[in-house]
């Protein structure tokens, strides 16, 4: 729900453009508001912001109002979070904006970065290019240019007078752009290099000229505005995959409802076809849920009483009746959404250093066109005109619009690309750290293995069968709820034996569990505490030796006093978990297993992965290790984002294991939220390609920039080509970055 004040002034959005001062996305602190009050915290949202020179000009602009502080502009989120005490009203706030060609609109809870905007309106749909204020004028400048074109194929004495109204028409609401711009502080805009070389051209008589000029710039102008919408619209997609309704259970009822009006703790019902509308734990019924929009897992998920759903996913069979364990604004895909969109607006140090370069670039190509219109009429007698037209036409060449975008373009597509497959990474300078990583450390329990043994071997005594002894093991262990006596009952419950009924059964800590079973008393536990009960033989402790020497755990079940046989239980690899480290190494990334077993249990699941293995380790030794590889290698770590938090924090890299949990989405650099380990040498192949994909952008963008300026100052090139050359760039440098949209396709 919007609330305050809207703007009237709502002008196209001619506010934009790429070229200018820029600085890093984030909170800007412009001094302490004036007067006493407390200052109060204000969020719009703001159509029309494209590119870093959008976000420079509202900055500077609120920047340099009274009682305004804590400027913070988001270009990912469109909007404009600030504090503001005494000495300006919302309403000016809403009307520079609207002055500026932005269109604002307050909302109601403050958008700042992390926090939650439970009352933020769902975005509609962006309109088309033609129906924006830059397809207005773009679409009209075009037409004006037809027009004189046509009037001077009719009367060659009419063209010039026609080229000028259609260049004067088109540019008005460029110009205007310009003014508002430099009054706001931001003066080296591109809409002012465009305003004077139009103004120039028209001196000088290039009046075909400055009204090309003028269409190739709007048409640059829309194409930079669908480039953003775009990169935009992969995380509107996922926000919008949250359905609007819900139903509730009220007094015994159903009843349709909103599904932002979901609290915590109410019961809602998820009929078959319909998406979930809320993050919570079933309560009742069992079905196959389909989480593929959310997490891109393919294969249906079954859900039960006691399993997690999360909102957006799509129930495929059966009613559920599910507990609400999160408000609307807190549900995963709400948080997914905000952590990329604070990503995109945390900038790599790449896209520092090439906005740390346009703020003296442009002065400088300023300077330079100066020199070249005015040096060599002065010092060497050349023709005014020619001069002054290479001078405007430099100008234009040597906006650095194309340069400026060509590394948030490719970050902004990476991460949405990674978000909407289930791959969260905290902003570009992740992506350029991940890039370069030349090792991978992964914690075993979790991470390389599922985190559940199970059982592996059933070794029988005597005259008992396989089934047998494990009846007589499930009937004692079924009491208990430690890892291993669920792995011994979910094995005999797999293989359909039915267990007899256990008695007098307890637990003995620290040694194993023990009950009667048909009148005999039965013990389960280690084997030197099972020896104490009954020597095994020789073939026994045969077996226990090999199957310990496979990293495998090891109880002893004795009836009576007698061994009635053994059983072994590992923690097995996930079943990508060899294909993982056999990807990196195709990479040139070496592999390397940080465990808390004991050396000879991580040795052998090691030795199956093709991994090199470290044992015996606590988290404090995981860190000690992992900071003394930093200080040599690139190196990642990979953990549950738990007891691995030391780890994860000395790498270079934390890479959380989370199936969506708050510490696989928060503790980390970057969150896989498939929990599957073949996820992490496909997130070093998309950091490696947005940076070849960033490298490709700069070269573009300086190479063209070399070659047109070299062309410009022989005369070779004039205004049009100059301003084709540039929008060419930055047309090309963007669709280079909306590959990335793809990198899963190909994949």
């Amino acid at each position: 729900m919007h609330t305050g004040t809207h703007s009237t002034a709502h002008l196209p959005q001619e506010a934009g453009g790429c070229c200018g001062h820029h600085h890093a996305h984030g909170e800007h602190d412009h001094g302490a508001p004036s007067g006493g009050a407390s200052p109060a915290a204000f969020t719009w949202r703001v159509e029309g912001m494209d590119c870093a020179s959008c976000v420079a000009t509202i900055d500077k602009a609120l920047s340099r109002l009274p009682g305004v502080s804590g400027v913070s502009v988001s270009l990912a989120r469109e909007t404009v979070s600030l504090d503001l005490g005494n000495g300006t009203s919302t309403g000016e706030i809403e009307a520079l904006l609207g002055r500026l060609g932005y269109r604002a609109a307050r909302l109601a809870s403050p958008a700042t970065p992390g926090a939650a905007t439970p009352a933020e309106p769902r975005r509609a749909a962006s309109p088309s290019w033609w129906a924006t204020g830059k397809g207005r004028i773009a679409i009209a400048a075009g037409l004006l240019l037809l027009v004189a074109y046509g009037v001077s194929l009719a009367d060659a004495r009419l063209a010039d007078a026609a080229f000028i109204v259609a260049s004067l028409v088109a540019a008005a609401p460029i110009a205007r752009t310009a003014l508002r711009k430099a009054v706001a502080g931001a003066p080296m805009t591109i809409d002012m290099l465009m305003t004077v070389a139009v103004i120039g051209a028209l001196v000088i008589g290039a009046v075909e000229e400055a009204a090309i000029v003028v269409f190739l710039f709007s048409v640059g102008e829309v194409l930079e505005g669908v480039a953003a919408e775009k990169a935009r619209s992969g995380i509107r997609a996922l926000a919008a995959l949250v359905p609007q309704t819900a139903l509730r259970e009220t007094g015994g009822r159903l009843e349709g409802v909103p599904a932002e009006a979901l609290a915590i703790g109410d019961v809602v019902v998820v009929r078959p076809g319909d998406r979930v509308p809320a993050d919570g734990v079933v309560l009742e019924g069992r079905s196959s849920l389909d989480e593929a929009p959310i997490t891109g897992e393919s294969v249906p998920v079954a859900k039960g009483p006691g399993d997690k759903v999360f909102a957006g996913a799509i129930n495929a069979e059966a009613a559920l009746r599910v507990t609400v364990e999160a408000g609307a604004a807190d549900n995963l895909i709400a948080r997914i959404v905000r952590l990329v969109e604070e990503a995109q607006d945390a900038k790599a140090p790449t896209a520092r250093f090439i906005d740390d370069f346009a703020r003296w670039y442009m002065p400088l190509i300023v300077a330079l066109a100066a020199a070249v219109a005015v040096a060599p009429p002065l010092v060497a007698g050349g023709d005014w005109m020619t001069w002054i037209y290479r001078g405007l036409t430099l100008l234009l060449i040597g906006c650095p619009c194309a340069l400026v975008i060509s590394v948030p373009a490719a970050m902004a597509s990476s991460l949405s690309s990674a978000a909407r497959n289930g791959l969260l990474v905290k902003g570009g300078a992740v992506i350029e750290r991940l890039a370069g990583i030349d090792t991978v450390a992964f914690d075993k329990t979790g991470t390389l293995t599922v985190g559940r043994p199970v059982v592996t071997d059933i070794v029988p005594v005597g005259s008992r069968d396989a089934a047998g002894l494990l009846a007589l093991a499930a009937a004692v262990e079924s009491h208990s709820s430690h890892p291993l006596a669920a792995a011994v009952a979910a094995r005999a419950e797999r293989d359909g034996v039915q267990p007899p009924a256990a008695s007098d059964v307890r637990a003995l800590p620290g040694r194993g569990m023990e009950g009667t079973v048909d009148g005999t008393r039965v013990f389960i536990g280690a084997p030197p505490f099972a020896a104490e009960r009954a020597s095994p033989d020789d073939a026994l402790r045969a077996s226990i030796a090999r199957l310990e020497g496979e990293g495998k755990t090891v109880v002893v079940i004795v009836a009576g006093a007698e061994a009635a046989g053994l059983l072994a239980l590992r923690d097995e690899p996930r079943a990508d978990a060899a294909e993982a480290v056999a990807e990196l190494g195709a990479l040139g990334v070496g592999s390397l297993m940080l465990s808390g077993d004991n050396p000879r249990t991580a040795a052998a699941i090691a030795g199956a992965l093709g991994v090199e293995a470290r044992g015996g380790m606590l988290p404090a030794d995981k860190a000690a290790a992992i900071g003394e590889l930093a200080a040599r290698r690139r190196i990642a770590m990979v953990g549950d984002g738990i007891n691995d938090a030391p780890a994860l924090a000395r790498a270079h890299v934390g890479i959380a294991m989370g199936g969506g949990t708050d510490v696989a989405l928060e503790a980390a650099d970057a969150a896989l939220l498939h929990d599957r380990v073949r996820d992490v040498p496909v997130l070093l192949r998309l950091s490696r390609a947005t940076m070849t994909n960033v490298r490709q952008n700069i070269a573009v963008a300086l190479g063209l920039k070399a070659l047109f300026l070299v062309t410009t100052v022989v005369g070779a090139t004039g205004l049009w080509m100059a301003l084709l050359a540039d929008t060419g760039a930055t047309v090309l440098v963007t669709l280079n970055a909306l590959r990335l949209l793809a990198f899963f396709r190909r994949a």
